[in-house]
């Protein structure tokens, strides 16, 4: 019975070690080649490398400690990469900016009115 719920928990952990590297890697994929370089990261090929290897493990190989390399390497990128991207970018991918195109720094441009 204690085998069994352990074996649970296992699979239950190697799922969510999956997940976050599947969604690491896509937001990998999402953002633009130039912000990584203008946030001072690795190139936008090293993460979705190293993110995919961290996928490909967890499908694959069933060894712990590589797949807990590939954790590491998911945080890593949630923790440190993304949010000097998301400064970067302007606050991520699929924002856009309210507002009119007459909108000034302070706010709308009503030439004077």
């Amino acid at each position: 019975m204690l085998m069994t719920a352990f074996g649970g928990v296992m699979s239950l952990l190697y799922l969510a070690m999956l997940v976050l590297a599947v969604v690491a890697l896509a937001m990998a994929v999402l953002y633009r080649d130039d912000a990584y370089r203008a946030a001072d990261k690795q190139n936008k090929g090293f993460w979705l490398i190293i993110l995919g290897i961290a996928v490909a493990v967890n499908l694959l190989v069933p060894m712990l400690f590589l797949q807990l390399a590939g954790l590491v390497a998911s945080i890593v990128f949630f923790v440190d990469v993304r949010p000097a991207l998301k400064q970067v970018s302007g606050g991520g991918f699929g924002r856009r900016r309210r507002g009119s195109s007459s909108d000034g720094p302070y706010g709308p441009y009503n030439g004077g009115r």
